[in-house]
């Protein structure tokens, strides 16, 4: 789950971790009082969507007085902010954030994240903070300093030795670091976070380390330990079909291409994914359904994956281990029943009760496409969407 900047702040300042003054606005007056309650002479109106990049497509303006603050939030509340995170389509500004402003000397770049392979949490510090970290890492990548914590161990005082040591910083900031780096980890822990990333934490002109920019990411199966983070949740700034997953138990991503998938297992929907992609075709969504399906919830994962209007075919691929196959195929037949399904469906079946579940859709009446094995499936599935485009 992804929170906005300013609630990440605001999570940052109870813990201790230093963030400019700001405040919320939904509108020109509001930032208009936002920015005299400041008492700033400079500030900076930030637009509040769950995507990076903002700086370069208008998102961050500098203002110098309650009527430009006022002003800047007026154009800016409304706009369709498009940035390399959003896609075209980009996403419509709903509120801001005034900032007081803050003397820069210095922009550094640091991050928390699991470390899946190691089951570690790595801490990443970079001393080209401001810029795209995947472009630090590409064109600089000695400028990134990394190192794993065990959460069972904790953070240990060499490691943030190692970690200001090989950023080579002056030793009153490796000492500013060194703090700041252990409330952050703090934050991380404490939240269930998977991510908390920093870019740019600036030294200021007095010396002191600030988070300029703030973004969190919560750990979902996790969230039933943090209902107070759960209601921070911004169900505007995603995917509908997302959020009706959600509610149903299903794992669903949406995607820009025209082949809906449902699959059970993420490891088996990203190799479908794969083999759809290698047989020229495009994946419109990931969607898992998981091993413990219900007739109700495959009924409604093809609700989902037909609500989009991208979708030209559909490839139902199950294994069923825990899920078994009639329980697929009844889903698909109450789907069918009950909305329609008019579109080309090819349906590869393999596992517990495979048999019954053929039976089922053999007959059942519905024009489904049987396949013998993935790769059989892929092929079929993509020509289906090549001649439902014509």
């Amino acid at each position: 789950m992804n929170i906005h900047e300013y609630q990440a702040k605001k999570l940052f300042a109870e813990n201790g971790v230093p963030v400019p003054e700001g405040y919320l606005a939904t509108s020109g007056i509001e930032a208009e009082f936002a920015m005299r309650r400041l008492g700033s002479k400079v500030a900076v109106v930030k637009a509040q969507v769950h995507a990076g990049g903002r700086g370069k497509a208008g998102g961050v303006k500098l203002v110098r007085s309650s009527d430009e603050a006022g002003e800047v939030a007026t154009k800016m509340i409304g706009m369709r902010l498009v940035t390399p995170q959003t896609g075209a389509e980009g996403k419509l500004v709903r509120k801001v954030y005034i900032e007081a402003g803050t003397e820069i000397a210095k922009e550094y770049y640091l991050a928390l994240t699991v470390d899946r392979e190691t089951a570690n949490v790595a801490i990443m510090f970079s001393t080209e903070g401001g810029m795209d970290i995947e472009e630090v890492a590409a064109k600089t990548p000695d400028k990134i300093v990394t190192v794993t914590v065990d959460p069972t161990i904790g953070l240990r005082s060499y490691q943030i030795r190692d970690i200001t040591y090989g950023a080579k910083l002056p030793p009153e900031e490796a000492k500013e670091l060194g703090a700041f780096i252990e409330k952050l980890y703090k934050v991380f822990v404490k939240y269930d976070c998977s991510l908390v990333e920093i870019n740019p934490l600036v030294v200021t002109k007095q010396g002191k380390m600030i988070a300029l920019d703030a973004k969190v990411n919560f750990d979902d199966n996790a969230l039933y330990r943090h209902k107070d983070i759960e209601v921070l949740r911004d169900l505007s700034e995603e995917d509908s079909r997302e959020i009706d997953a959600s509610k149903y138990g299903l794992n669903y991503i949406g995607l820009d291409g025209n082949i809906g998938c449902m699959v059970n297992g993420a490891g088996l929907a990203m190799a479908t994914m794969d083999i759809i992609k290698l047989h020229g075709g495009k994946p419109a969504n990931f969607l898992d359904v998981g091993g413990g399906a219900t007739k109700e919830m495959v009924t409604n994962a093809f609700k989902i994956i037909l609500a989009d209007p991208k979708v030209l075919a559909v490839f139902v691929n199950i294994f069923g281990g825990i899920m078994r196959c009639d329980v697929i195929a009844d889903g698909i037949i109450s789907a069918a029943k009950e909305i329609g399904i008019k579109l080309p469906v090819v349906v590869r079946l393999e596992g517990t009760n495979v048999e019954m579940g053929r039976k089922m859709l053999e007959e059942s009446g519905l024009k489904l496409i049987s396949a013998n094995g993935m790769e059989d499936g892929a092929q079929k599935v993509v020509e289906a969407a090549r001649s439902s485009r014509k």
